[in-house]
């Protein structure tokens, strides 16, 4: 019965994540307007939450296999749930962006770690447990766009991070009443190399972010200073991993052709569809007109696409593989991506959920693509290091969050410098589309299913 508990616990930890994500991003607009900041200063409340975790993820990994997912888990919870409630009573907007730091840092580990404990408790099953915890991340996501779109409509965009406060106290209860804590192994964490890592991430975005002052030769002076920076602590930290006894990511689980596929494939899936869904609502409001509310409800055919894709594939994964149902995803998700760009939309001043039904269609289609795609993704590689499921569930979560950062802030530089943001949002999306090709070939060497060697994922 435990195990089970521990099941619906981690799951509701997934879901309780999904409903922070996407209620922040329908309060994105109204929070631009009312901090009275630029689109790019205002992307930073999203951005540096997605900077904090890519360099949490892997720390929360290796913690993991260290110190016992119960001191990890409880330690990510308990820094969620403090920086929701410093984030909802931030008087400005450059402490809003710490405390979202704040919460990054607890929410790089809390979908890793929901992961490795349902492997944990499932090892008989755990492709079809792994799977089936996919499906619960939409749930969140169905409940946060529309409870946040009616909180922060009646009660203003501070009370979405309020709500976190008492969910987390309750997970972070069951957890230290669920988990059994495991004796520490051998072994320390490489602060250093996360430290390398997150500022490699933050030179390169601070220099993107800088141009949004205009294209002038200080600025982009500046940028070009800041981006070089960043590529120069990227080497320093690859070169750092190749010689700590115990790096932050096993480079490893880098050189082989399945990993790097999956990689590749994970990084496009940050950057088209968990980046993309924090600017989706603000897309609403550009293009249609659309309330908060509406907004918020923009999302939901997406959410239930995905959840009872995912629910449906996980059961079959066993017997469909993974390779034939993450390129057939894949290809949802790219179409309706573009679909979504191609789309003429109403250019603002017209309201009304009636009139989207295209939109909402292409939406529902999307979620079908991730839903379908998303268990065979989740468990691809793992069976090829089985002994190290929580690292490599992280690298998958930071390549992720990686590409989901870039795009945040890529996407609100090119909806600043476009003007018109409507016209500004077809251009990011048909890009986004051309980008997410790349999944293609890289599903193509990604293993084909479970028990895959990994002679059998060179293919």
């Amino acid at each position: 019965m435990s195990r089970y508990l521990i099941f619906a616990v981690a799951n509701l930890t997934m879901v309780f994540v999904a409903m922070a994500h996407t209620s922040v991003a329908v309060a994105f607009p109204v929070m631009t307007e009312e901090l009275n900041a630029s689109l790019v200063l205002t992307g930073w409340v999203l951005g540096a939450y997605q900077l904090v975790m890519v360099a949490a993820v892997p720390l929360a990994g290796k913690a993991a296999d260290t110190m016992g997912r119960k001191r990890v888990f409880v330690a990510s919870l308990a820094l969620f749930t403090g920086g929701s409630l410093l984030s909802a009573v931030a008087p400005n907007i450059g402490l809003l962006i710490a405390a979202r730091a704040i919460q990054g840092m607890g929410g790089g580990g809390l979908i890793p770690l929901s992961v490795a404990v349902v492997a944990d408790a499932f090892p008989d099953s755990r492709q079809r447990a792994i799977g089936l915890t996919s499906s619960f991340f939409p749930i969140g996501m169905i409940i946060g766009p529309n409870l946040g779109g009616w909180m922060v409509t009646a009660l203003g965009w501070r009370s979405v991070l309020w709500l976190n406060v008492p969910f987390g106290i309750v997970l972070l209860l069951a957890i230290l009443m669920l988990l059994k804590p495991r004796e520490r192994v051998a072994g320390s964490l490489d602060l250093g190399g996360g430290g390398l890592l997150a500022g490699s991430i933050l030179g390169i975005l601070a220099g993107l972010s800088v141009l949004d002052k205009g294209l002038t030769a200080p600025f982009i002076a500046t940028a070009s200073v800041l981006v070089v920076l960043g590529i120069a602590l990227a080497v320093a930290f690859w070169r750092r991993e190749k010689r700590v006894q115990q790096p932050l990511i096993e480079l490893d689980l880098l050189r082989g052709r399945p990993f790097v596929a999956a990689n590749v494939y994970n990084f496009l899936y940050g950057l088209g569809v968990l980046g993309v869904v924090y600017l989706l609502p603000l897309y609403a409001v550009a293009t249609y007109g659309s309330t908060t509310f509406e907004s918020g409800v923009f999302l939901t055919p997406r959410s239930l696409g995905m959840m009872g894709a995912s629910i449906i594939t996980s059961i079959y994964v066993m017997r469909w593989g993974y390779r034939r149902p993450i390129v057939i995803g894949a290809c949802l998700m790219i179409a309706s991506t573009a679909l979504l760009g191609a789309e003429p939309g109403r250019e603002g001043g017209t309201t009304g959920l009636a009139l989207l039904w295209l939109p909402l269609l292409i939406m529902g289609f999307s979620g079908l693509g991730a839903g379908i795609a998303s268990p065979g993704s989740n468990n691809a590689c793992i069976e090829l290091a089985p002994d190290k499921v929580a690292t490599i569930t992280a690298l998958r979560a930071l390549f992720r969050q990686t590409g989901a950062t870039i795009f945040i802030t890529a996407g609100t530089l090119v909806l600043h410098f476009a003007g018109d943001m409507a016209r500004g949002f077809r251009y990011l999306l048909l890009g986004t589309a051309v980008l997410m090709l790349l999944m293609l070939p890289a599903a193509f060497i990604m293993p084909k299913g479970p028990n895959c060697s990994p002679e059998e994922g060179k293919e």
